[in-house]
């Protein structure tokens, strides 16, 4: 084991991991970076619940890794969160990075009503982490060290579902709710109460660090097209990816996805913005 100091914390690290390494995993910089901002606003808010006695990050120790070829993939570690007291704050954490999901719906080109015949394009693919062959979700992926959201979701796209998608055509349905919500993710309020935390979905903020922008998109296609859509095997086979697309009416997707968090989310989102009339108007053609 070795350790170094980084950020003015020091740093634990199991054998075969580097300190060059540790700190070219951008989640692990993202994470320390926002949890010391948050930590920061006990002593900059006298309102802070723990302002009195404020909550010090004083130590972190790498458990495990995995590599993904010549970087770190995931990190696992424990954090030391605790104030004059001595009293603690739970501190294992899982590491992975931040992913994205997007909400893809058709609309038959004849409908009359865009509601009543909206769909949603899943995926059903194996989950093992969740113990499961035939998980239903919305198509997402994990976001790589450049941090290009939008272009990330495109390319899930296009990889999982076989639609070229621009970036710029992909509503950010996470951008559009921090804007509204506490009065502005740029607000005093908003500030002092998150510390600017990312605009994202936090699946399991208990132990991890992955949060999920979440995108939409819709379409006008031929009726005819619709039934092409179920039952297409896509994905990156030499990655080990085997997905079966499902199309679903959009009224029918929290039963579908029941077990699917940011699918859920993504729906809530969706419906949230457009019953306040936030969603981007869409051009006549």
């Amino acid at each position: 084991m070795s350790t170094f100091t980084a950020f003015n914390v020091p740093v634990t690290l199991p054998q075969g991991l580097s300190q060059e390494l540790v700190l070219k995993f951008h989640p692990f910089q993202s994470w320390i970076t926002t949890l010391q901002n948050s930590l920061a606003l006990q002593t900059e808010n006298k309102s802070h619940p723990f302002h009195e006695d404020p909550y010090v990050l004083r130590s972190v120790t790498v458990q495990a890794y995995d590599l993904f070829g010549k970087r770190i993939g995931f990190l696992k570690l424990t954090s030391d969160v605790s104030n004059g007291a001595g009293e603690s704050l739970p501190g294992a954490i899982f590491l992975r990075g931040p992913s994205v999901a997007m909400l893809v719906m058709l609309i038959p080109d004849d409908a009359p009503d865009e509601m009543d015949e909206r769909h949603v394009l899943l995926t059903v693919q194996p989950r093992i982490a969740a113990g499961s062959l035939e998980f239903v979700e919305l198509p997402a992926g994990m976001v790589d060290e450049a941090g290009n959201f939008a272009g990330t979701a495109a390319k899930e796209i296009w990889e999982e579902l076989g639609l070229e998608i621009p970036s710029k055509e992909l509503i950010a349905l996470s951008d559009l709710a921090a804007g509204i919500s506490s009065g502005g993710p740029e607000s005093e309020e908003a500030v002092l109460h998150d510390g600017n935390l990312p605009r994202g979905v936090f699946p399991s903020p208990g132990a991890c660090d992955e949060y999920i922008p979440i995108y939409a998109h819709e379409r006008r296609v031929p009726r005819a097209q619709l039934g092409e859509w179920t039952g297409r095997l896509t994905g990156l086979r030499d990655e080990g990816e085997r997905i079966t697309l499902k199309l679903v009416r959009l009224q029918d997707v929290w039963k579908e996805c029941a077990r699917d968090g940011k699918t859920l989310a993504a729906l809530a989102l969706w419906e949230g913005l457009r019953r306040e009339g936030r969603l981007p108007k869409k051009e006549k053609v």
